[in-house]
C-alpha cells in the first residue's frame, strides 16, 4: 500500500475561507464522481489546515493549507490514476481554480505504523 500525500497551498488572492469551502465542497466532490480516477485509490482523504493551531510550536507555520491523502495498492495503481484522460480534463482543470500548483509539493510514502491502538 501507497500513500499519495500532496501539500496544498490556495491560488494567490484566494483566502483561506475561500480556499476550505471549494476545496470541501466543490472539489472533493468533482474528485470522487470521476470514476476513472477513483477506482485505483481505496481511500481519499482531505486534511484542512488549523488556523493558528500550535502557533508557538517550531515549524507551526508551514505555508501550507492542506494535505490531500490518497491510497492506493501499489505505485502502478497511482501512475495509471494520474494518465487517466477523465483526471486531466475534469479533476486536474479544476486544480487551476483554487490551488497554487507550482508551489504545491507532491510525496508517495509508503507507511511504517509505530504504534496501533
Amino acid at each position: 500500500m501507497v500513500k499519495v500525500s500532496v501539500m496544498l497551498k490556495r491560488k494567490p488572492g484566494m483566502s483561506e475561507q475561500e480556499f476550505h469551502h471549494y476545496w470541501k465542497n466543490v472539489h472533493g466532490p468533482l474528485v470522487l464522481g470521476v470514476t476513472e480516477l477513483m477506482r485505483h485509490f481505496r481511500k481519499y482523504v482531505q486534511c484542512h489546515s488549523v488556523a493558528g493551531a500550535l502557533g508557538d510550536t517550531p515549524g507551526a507555520g508551514s505555508g501550507f493549507d492542506g494535505i490531500a491523502e490518497l491510497w492506493a495498492d501499489n505505485l502502478d495503481e497511482v501512475r495509471r490514476a494520474f494518465a487517466e484522460p477523465r483526471y486531466l480534463e475534469v479533476v486536474r482543470a479544476d486544480e487551476h481554480k483554487f490551488l497554487d500548483l507550482p508551489n504545491c509539493q507532491f510525496m508517495v510514502t509508503e507507511e511504517v505504523p509505530m504504534m496501533a491502538r
